[in-house]
């Protein structure tokens, strides 16, 4: 932390080496949110770079009541976010292809490892679909909330902080998200998630 520190206030001062170091010390996490927001490797390398841009600009304003973490992801959920309801870049998740999602960084997230044959996997790649598919129909609100809270794994909290919203507005949208997405799995039939 206390290298994150010195690399920050040199970053602020204008040293762009220090700022590299902060990029390539969260580019990881930041990409990964894009990416599960918008839905593909492209629009997410774009956010995800368009996020770093604008943090570097705002460095003079970061006042430090949040952590750094903190305050560049929610530059990054705001900045894929405004892609999504833009629609320049692209279509929303469902209609691009949402298996990408299942792809952080090229590495296909571990599924059914190890013996499982073929047709396992193929099973298993289409149950990710399924459910990258009803994740896409989820308003942004609610799609970006469940995938802080769930694939992120951050606490309610820090989402809070992240989303400029309440506590208890985080805990209601991930409550509302697992019921939509449990209706959506539950059956067969079109079901419209978006609120």
């Amino acid at each position: 932390m206390a290298d994150e520190d010195d690399d920050l206030d040199r970053a602020r001062r204008g040293d762009r080496d220090a700022f590299g170091r902060l990029v390539r010390r969260h580019q990881r996490r930041v990409y990964a949110a894009a990416l599960h927001i918008l839905g593909n490797h492209s629009d997410a390398d774009d956010a995800t770079q368009e996020a770093f841009v604008r943090a570097y600009r705002g460095l003079a304003s970061f006042d430090g009541r949040a952590d750094f973490f903190t305050w560049l992801y929610r530059i990054a959920v705001n900045t894929a976010l405004n892609a999504l309801r833009s629609g320049k870049r692209g279509a929303a998740l469902h209609q691009r292809g949402g298996a990408e999602a299942a792809h952080v960084g090229g590495r296909p997230e571990a599924l059914g490892q190890g013996g499982r044959s073929p047709a396992q996997h193929a099973e298993d790649a289409a149950e990710v679909a399924r459910v990258l598919d009803a994740v896409a129909q989820l308003s942004p609100a609610l799609r970006v909330t469940i995938v802080l809270a769930t694939i992120e794994e951050l606490p309610h909290k820090q989402i809070a902080e992240i989303l400029e919203v309440p506590e208890g507005t985080v805990a209601w949208r991930v409550n509302e998200a697992r019921r939509l997405l449990k209706l959506r799995l539950s059956t067969t039939e079109p079901v419209t998630l978006a609120r």
